[in-house]
């Protein structure tokens, strides 16, 4: 799998897959002054794209296109082969996330940044400035200085009702061509991803709708226009679009944007441990981190998690994003089976430090 790459003039860059899936980063956010359609799902079926349920294609760019702006990006480097000057530039997309200015990309898009412009839809170039980043959810956000009355916020959806089979639309600027729109289905839900800095994001949803190079920070769309990801990697040979592509929920790029807009560090809780991807009925741990929570608690290499405070644990990924609901200092109860017996440790979680490999909780 393959984070998007930030300019056509640059290779598609690498990345590690956790679990077997990999993602494109793409940050967005919500809260919204524009006229929207509410659609009502009735017997448990999806929105479709038509006159009577659901916005149309058109209807769903022409709702959310103003919500959405090309991203360059102007950056140091150390030289290289594709780039001897040392001056690397970069572009995304991102999304309008309220009326003072914040917009939401992936974190990627704006990694190492010393400008950063943006384009509106009517043509319109601003300066922004990086407000603060996430790199374990490939989450940022940057803020312009525009009058309230020229934005347009897109409204965020939740996540957690995305259903496999939903229609989608992207927003983007794949090869530099901006606004470009493309439609598809969501193809599954909870899928995990790599982040930049090696941790794991869960909860991904995976869509066929053409994303390319350019699409990192631009919005994947319900049908009612509503934010329900950030596009952010995709799972290709060639480098394009093969038609597996990944955002990141929008009920997780909500929670990190608002965290960084209200001034507050991004912290994540740590346990310490490095798991099994393809383990099933738990977690089981191959490595425990010396001097981590783990450690200091009595987990050992070959213990499976099956309950954190007495929820039910079935996978490596279910384990992360419930670690991932506690804040750094809380205690938990980890349940374990070890040699055929069962036993609860007690443990304070830590802060996650800045990069680890990405079965890791």
């Amino acid at each position: 799998m393959n984070r998007l790459s930030l300019s056509r003039l640059l290779p598609i860059v690498g990345g590690a897959v956790a679990g077997g899936a990999i993602a494109l980063a793409v940050a967005s956010g919500g809260g919204s002054h524009t006229t929207t359609t509410t659609v009502v799902r009735q017997n448990g079926l999806p929105t479709s794209f038509s006159a009577n349920r659901g916005l149309s294609v058109n209807q769903v760019y022409r709702q959310a296109g103003p919500g959405v702006v090309d991203i360059t990006v102007n950056s140091n480097n150390n030289g290289g082969f594709f780039n001897p000057g040392g001056q690397q530039q970069g572009e995304g997309a991102g999304v309008v996330y309220d009326t003072k200015g914040d917009i939401l990309t992936d974190e990627h898009v704006v990694s190492g940044a010393n400008s950063v412009t943006v384009r509106f839809q009517d043509g319109r170039k601003v300066g922004a400035k990086v407000l603060g980043t996430d790199p374990s959810t490939d989450v940022a956000v940057i803020r312009v200085d525009v009058p309230a009355s020229e934005l347009h916020p897109i409204p965020v959806a939740d996540s957690s009702a995305a259903q496999v089979g939903d229609p989608v639309v992207a927003i983007g600027s794949p090869f530099s061509l901006p606004e470009t729109t493309t439609t598809g289905i969501i193809s599954a839900v909870g899928r995990s991803i790599t982040a930049p800095n090696q941790y794991t994001i869960t909860g991904a949803i995976q869509t066929d709708a053409a994303i390319n190079p350019g699409n990192s920070g631009g919005p994947l769309l319900d049908a009612s226009g509503h934010l329900l990801g950030l596009n952010d990697q995709i799972q290709t040979n060639s480098g394009s679009s093969a038609g597996v592509g990944f955002a990141i929920p929008s009920n997780t790029v909500a929670r990190i944007a608002n965290e960084i807009i209200a001034g507050h560090p991004v912290k994540h809780s740590y346990v310490g441990v490095e798991l099994n991807s393809s383990s099933t009925g738990g977690a089981q741990i191959s490595r425990v981190s010396a001097g981590s929570p783990a450690t200091s608690a009595g987990l050992q290499p070959g213990d499976v998690v099956t309950a954190i405070n007495g929820k039910p644990i079935s996978s490596t990924e279910q384990f992360i994003a419930t670690v991932d609901t506690y804040s750094p200092g809380q205690s938990i109860t980890v349940t374990v089976k070890r040699g055929g017996q069962t036993h609860d440790f007690k443990l304070t979680l830590g802060t996650r430090p800045n990069a680890q490999p990405s079965n890791n909780g």
